[in-house]
């Protein structure tokens, strides 16, 4: 089963209040249903969603839809579920402010959303109707809805950004696209409609995916930061045996030919490494700001010696 099918089957069963059953049924059916002049069908592929719709219909309203399950025509062949309502069909769409004296309503009614808990179930029934999210388990963060009708569209738009959710809008093709790729307020968005469930496993993958991008973000600084010490100490090692070669090592003060030893005797440590070691071994104190000093008066000879 995928995530997105997870999500709605954990939200098609929670408890809710009547009100809030209507808001979500309104937007159920608005995206999900085909008007006729005596009756209107509800289409969807998730088993969950149908009987879900079925239940709300039958509590709200007391009329039992008509099942159909049929093999799909699209690529997948997968089943629809076809729930028809002929009994008091005016009466539930414009109860769910689907229609008005006849006429389709491109936005609902404030009743439908205009409080808080309201607000929520309208976005759990959009969710259920034509939302989809990525597993946290894949590569991207992901979670859209597509609609037909620009108007409605920027409706649910500005509705999921009043949750301050930062969703986006785009145009594909003849649909509307409105989507979410912030890790964060997808996450908040599943917190929204109610899905607990999927809210913890979605947040223990995200949590595991950031910490295990964070350790190896610093494991590649660690990393660069060895390789900087390795060639800086090759360096290093190259004066210091240019100098010897020419016979100028003993142009050095005693104090720069001891570091220069030292880093003979350990090439491959770093510079704070060094440092403790020569501080441990000889008793004088000896920073890596003094180690960088002492090394770039070498560095400085032999580039001294080279120009002449």
């Amino acid at each position: 089963m995928s995530f997105t099918a997870t999500v709605k089957e954990e939200v098609s069963q929670l408890n809710t209040t009547t009100t809030e059953e209507i808001s979500e049924l309104s937007a159920l059916v608005r995206n999900l249903s085909l008007i006729q002049e005596s009756s209107f069908q509800i289409m969807t592929e998730n088993e969950n969603v149908s009987r879900h719709i079925f239940l709300l219909i039958k509590k709200l309203y007391d009329v039992t839809s008509r099942i159909t399950v049929r093999r799909g025509y699209n690529f997948n062949k997968n089943l629809q579920y076809i729930l028809e309502v002929r009994t008091k069909k005016n009466e539930i769409l414009e109860d769910l402010s689907i229609i008005e004296s006849g006429k389709m309503l491109m936005i609902p009614h404030t009743y439908i959303y205009d409080d808080f808990e309201l607000k929520r179930a309208y976005l759990r029934g959009i969710f259920l109707s034509c939302g989809s999210i990525n597993d946290p388990k894949t590569s991207r963060y992901h979670l859209e809805f597509l609609f037909s009708d620009l108007d409605y569209s920027q409706f649910i738009m500005n509705l999921l950004n009043h949750f301050k959710l930062n969703a986006k809008f785009l145009k594909r093709d003849n649909k509307y696209m409105i989507y979410m790729k912030e890790s964060e307020k997808i996450g908040d968005f599943l917190r929204i409609i109610g899905a607990d469930k999927a809210t913890m496993y979605y947040e223990d993958i995200r949590i595991y995916r950031e910490e295990k991008n964070r350790t190896n973000r610093l494991n590649n600084c660690e990393q660069a930061n060895v390789d900087k010490s390795i060639e800086t100490a090759s360096q290093q090692i190259k004066e210091i045996e240019y100098l010897k070669q020419y016979d100028m090592f003993d142009l050095l003060d005693e104090k720069v030919q001891e570091v220069a030893n030292y880093r003979l005797k350990y090439p491959e440590v770093s510079l704070l490494e060094l440092s403790e070691i020569i501080t441990l071994e000889t008793g004088n104190k000896i920073t890596k700001s003094g180690l960088y000093h002492r090394f770039k008066k070498i560095k400085e000879l032999v580039g001294k010696t080279k120009t002449e």
